[in-house]
C-alpha cells in the first residue's frame, strides 16, 4: 500500500494537484492523508469573534478539520474507488517543519502538493511554499501545475546535470516510475565542461546498461542554462511528465533560476517528481 501526503490549502491549484494524485494512483492501494497547514501568525479577526468557550486553537482545529471532510466527500463521490483511504490531519506549525515530522510519523511515500496556493501570483511559476518544501523537505515530492489535467506521464523527461550519477538510488526511483507509470525516458544531460569522448562513452555505457530493460532517447548539450533547455525541449517533444534529481540544491537553483519573476508560461509545463540524492 502507498501512503501518500496531500497537502491543500483549499484553493484550486492544489485541489487541482489531489486529483492529479487520485487519477495517477488509480490502480494502488493507497492511504491518503488530507494536510492543511495554518501557522499561528495568520491568525484572522474573524476567527477569533467565533472561538466563543473553545481555545483558538481548537475552534481553529475544528474550522479546518471540517473543511477538509467536505472536500474529501467531495473526492469520493468523484473518485469512487474502494482502493483509497483517507484520512484527516491539521497542523500549526511551519509548513516545512509539519510535512517533515508527518513523514516519519506516517511513514509517508510521496508528498503532493500544487505549484501556488491562494496567495500565489499567475506570473510566478512556484509559490514560496512550494520552494520551501523542495528546499527543506528530503523526500519524493510531486508538483502539478496550475491547471494542468491529468494525463498519464507515459513521456518522462529526467535533466541531468554534469555531476549526476545515474547509479544513486534517485535515479533507480525513477526508472521504477517509469516502468509502472511510462513507457519512454527523455535523458537530457546538461554540461559545463568540455569532456573526453572516453568520458562521453563511458556515460553512455552506463546508460545503456541500466536501460536495457526500457525505451529511452538520450541527448547532450553543453553551455545552456537548463531551465531553457527544458522548455526548448519540452516544447519539441510529447513530453508529459518531468522528473528531478536534486542534489544539495545545485541542480534545482539553476532548473528553476530567477523563479520569482518568471512566468509559468514560460517555465513547467508538466508536473513535476523530484527527488533528492
Amino acid at each position: 500500500m502507498k501512503t501518500i501526503l496531500l497537502l491543500t490549502d483549499f484553493s484550486e491549484n492544489s485541489i487541482n494537484a489531489i486529483r492529479y494524485s487520485l487519477q495517477l494512483f488509480e490502480d494502488d492501494l493507497c492511504n491518503f492523508f488530507v494536510m492543511h497547514v495554518h501557522s499561528s501568525s495568520n491568525y484572522i479577526s474573524d476567527d477569533l469573534m467565533h472561538t466563543s468557550n473553545k481555545s483558538i486553537h481548537h475552534a481553529l482545529i475544528d474550522k479546518y478539520k471540517h473543511r477538509i471532510v467536505k472536500l474529501i466527500v467531495k473526492l469520493k463521490n468523484e473518485f469512487k474507488n474502494d482502493k483509497f483511504n483517507y484520512q484527516i490531519l491539521v497542523d500549526y506549525d511551519s509548513l516545512t517543519d509539519a510535512v517533515n515530522q508527518v513523514i516519519q510519523s506516517k511513514n509517508i511515500d510521496l508528498v503532493v502538493m500544487g505549484t501556488n496556493g491562494v496567495t500565489g501570483a499567475k506570473e510566478v511559476i512556484f509559490g514560496s511554499n512550494t520552494i520551501n518544501v523542495i528546499r527543506k523537505v528530503d523526500y519524493p515530492t510531486l508538483v502539478v501545475p496550475e491547471g494542468f489535467s491529468y494525463t498519464r506521464p507515459e513521456e518522462v523527461l529526467l535533466p541531468l546535470d554534469s555531476a549526476d550519477s545515474i547509479s544513486e538510488s534517485a535515479f533507480i526511483d525513477i526508472l521504477k516510475f517509469i516502468q509502472q507509470f511510462g513507457k519512454k525516458i527523455h535523458l537530457l544531460r546538461v554540461k559545463h565542461t568540455n569532456e573526453t569522448s572516453k568520458e562521453a562513452k563511458k556515460y553512455k555505457d552506463h546508460i545503456s546498461y541500466f536501460l536495457k530493460d526500457i525505451d529511452y532517447e538520450y541527448h547532450s548539450i553543453k553551455h545552456v542554462p537548463i531551465h531553457h533547455a527544458v522548455s526548448c525541449y519540452t516544447q519539441t517533444h510529447n513530453i508529459n511528465f518531468t522528473a528531478l534529481i536534486v542534489e544539495k540544491e545545485s541542480l534545482f537553483e539553476r532548473f528553476f533560476a530567477n523563479s520569482k519573476t518568471s512566468k509559468i508560461s514560460n517555465r513547467l509545463k508538466t508536473p513535476l517528481l523530484v527527488f533528492h540524492s
